[in-house]
């Protein structure tokens, strides 16, 4: 039984990648410090002999008896409320955090994933986003915290493969939805659906023009499961392509949930991305890998889970 660590593992994407590997005959580890992760996430978890909670920061360095197979370092707040929030602790998980997994990935001679994201690409000049793109980044605008020590992480993610000769996986996630999403997240899907459950208005930033790529979490999940049983060193786009503008999200949801909510605009962000859609020919080529959930049978998936929440 191959044993993996999972940091971040009681957040929304973590604690189902926890699942499904679990399911996969794995014996699970999962780190969390819960500054945006959930305990609720992995509490049906605890009664299983193959999963293991350790609550820990993993800023600090990172020490384990365990033989690990896999370091997984999902461990990120990711969402764009946070930026204001907790700037400092987005940039040090980010870049101390990612050094610490590294170090402790290759005392392990374990294979080592670093979940980055399409925000490396920044407001893209380019779209679709290949993963050759090198992005346009503001360095020093209220995003990059989180921009910036996703593209750190992988320059030293892949410093360690050059150097240390670690088995190294980048993963850049895509828009992803679904179950355990932070009802406060301030992504616009659990925003809108919350909204509009509640027939209040829906705030859109900006004219609604802007686009995403939406990908539900099931197929993320599957995706990332591909790339880390891959040999694949460089970075792969798990996405969905479907692009959909804010504004018909929006209506989207608004027609999901037979909602009464008005749609009400505001103004945008500093640095918030007008467009966002992943090339994904390689993860097609190289992980036999597309998504297969639909935005539809997603969303009303995801605004069910919100209901009874």
């Amino acid at each position: 039984m191959k044993t993996v660590l999972i940091t971040g593992g009681a957040g929304f994407i973590g604690s189902h990648l926890c699942d499904y590997l679990l399911e996969k005959g794995y014996k699970v580890i999962c780190m969390d410090n819960l500054v945006t992760g959930n305990a609720k996430n992995i509490e049906h978890l605890k009664s299983n002999e193959n999963f293991t909670y350790i609550e820990y920061d993993v800023t600090k360095h990172i020490t384990l008896k365990e033989d690990l197979d896999y370091v997984l370092h999902f461990a990120s707040p990711a969402s764009p409320v946070d930026f204001d929030k907790i700037p400092i602790k987005i940039a040090k998980v980010g870049s101390l955090g990612t050094h610490n997994a590294l170090g402790l990935a290759k005392d392990k001679n374990a294979i080592f994933m670093l979940a980055s994201t399409s925000e490396v690409y920044g407001d893209p000049l380019v779209n679709p986003q290949p993963e050759t793109y090198w992005g346009n980044v503001n360095s020093i605008g209220t995003r990059s915290c989180h921009d910036e020590s996703k593209r750190f992480g992988e320059a030293i993610t892949m410093a360690y493969h050059r150097v240390h000769g670690i088995n190294t996986k980048i993963l850049r996630i895509f828009n992803t939805y679904g179950t355990r999403m932070r009802a406060d997240d301030g992504r616009a899907v659990p925003t809108f659906i919350n909204q509009a459950l509640k027939n209040e208005p829906i705030t859109i930033f900006g004219d609604g023009k802007q686009t995403r790529s939406f990908c539900f979490v099931s197929d993320e999940v599957e995706g990332i499961y591909r790339l880390m049983t891959s040999d694949i060193n460089n970075p792969v786009n798990i996405g969905n392509p479907l692009e959909i503008s804010i504004l018909q999200l929006a209506e989207k949801i608004i027609e999901l949930t037979n909602s009464k909510s008005e749609i009400v605009f505001k103004p945008l962000p500093e640095d918030d991305p007008k467009v966002r859609r992943p090339d994904i020919a390689k993860a097609k080529k190289e992980l036999d890998w597309e998504p297969k959930v639909g935005l539809e049978e997603g969303l009303k998936k995801t605004i069910e889970f919100f209901r009874l929440d």
